[in-house]
């Protein structure tokens, strides 16, 4: 009866999951992977970057998630003269009762949009750095706890753009994926098109509440890994590293340093939410395949080499996982 149970879970999940996909999918005309993997990492409690030239739906995308699963959300616009305490808030004084209280800022919320975020400077960067990690914002003395859930989606313009500038590491470490948004065919540009330019108003509604984030967040966790599937995955991440002698000679001559312990939690803890999403209940290696790329993508840094030979990141994926 226990397995009965078991594998009627499995199948909720798996149903649950493709709900939520198509509720977004009814505002949000193609990007399919990007919206499957925004929900994996909203159930994994991972924070995400989007990356995409502007007015390919990013913010939008962000926008539909947020009300789809019922959270709270703001929108925080990076610019060049944002200040820390634009984030976070700022402690205030009563003029009348001298009173000094903690005005709340914008991070407070389920889903905090990091619009444009490489806009801004690391000075502004740091703000965030304590939320995305321990969910908490500290002002003087005194540390608040962040809404359950809490998540981060950052969008990102190409470094190549103006008035961009590149993330700390540390930041960019903090992110579960790094998502590239691809432009939209021709087809999917019609359709926003037609959609955009008519009268129809926002189609998808409100389907769960965070209870239900957290509820299949927990039973992520029971999932199991087998020992050869776990040390597949850890074997991609310690063979980013250019100074182990087992890592493939494209890595030793193309990658400044790899990825760290975070990308090792990152790949475990969103494979078992791609396996429960298939309606399984055991991670395969096409599970640590599927998430490998947005794991590693903003995790593996190249060097000069790398650059004036045309390789990218995903090159050097590429090699990880035929290794």
């Amino acid at each position: 009866m226990a397995d009965r149970i078991d594998e009627d879970k499995i199948k909720g999940f798996a149903s649950d999951f493709k709900k939520i996909e198509d509720e977004i999918s009814k505002d949000i005309i193609g990007q399919k992977d990007i919206i499957h993997k925004i929900i994996i990492s909203m159930i994994a409690d991972g924070n995400v970057l989007l990356e995409g030239l502007p007015g390919t739906g990013k913010t939008q995308l962000v926008k539909t998630v947020a009300r789809v699963m019922d959270l709270s959300f703001s929108r925080i616009q990076f610019t060049p003269d944002l200040m820390p305490a634009d984030v976070t808030g700022t402690n205030m004084m009563d003029a009348e009762t001298g009173t000094v209280s903690f005005k709340k800022g914008p991070v407070f919320a389920n889903i905090v949009l990091a619009d444009e975020v490489n806009r801004a400077t690391p000075k502004t960067h740091s703000a965030l750095l304590e939320a995305m990690q321990e969910k908490t914002v500290t002002a003087g003395n005194t540390t608040y706890k962040l809404p359950d859930p809490f998540f981060v989606l950052a969008t990102q313009n190409p470094l190549e753009l103006e008035g961009t500038y590149p993330l700390p590491e540390a930041q960019l470490d903090r992110f579960i994926f790094k998502l590239d948004v691809k432009f939209p065919s021709k087809e999917e540009l019609l359709s926003i098109v037609n959609i955009t330019t008519g009268t129809r108003g926002a189609q998808a509604q409100k389907l769960f509440n965070a209870d239900k984030i957290k509820e299949m967040r927990d039973m992520a966790l029971e999932v199991p890994v087998a020992d050869a599937v776990a040390e597949y995955a850890m074997s991609v991440i310690i063979k980013s590293h250019p100074e182990l002698e087992a890592s493939p000679e494209a890595v030793k001559k193309y990658v400044r340093y790899g990825s760290s312990p975070r990308g090792a939690q990152a790949i475990i803890k969103t494979a078992r939410i791609n396996a429960l999403a298939s309606g399984r209940y055991n991670v395969s290696y096409d599970d640590i395949k599927a998430v490998a790329y947005d794991v590693l993508r903003h995790r593996v840094f190249l060097n000069f080499d790398a650059l004036s030979d045309g390789i990218t990141v995903e090159n050097i994926i590429d090699e990880l996982i035929k290794e």
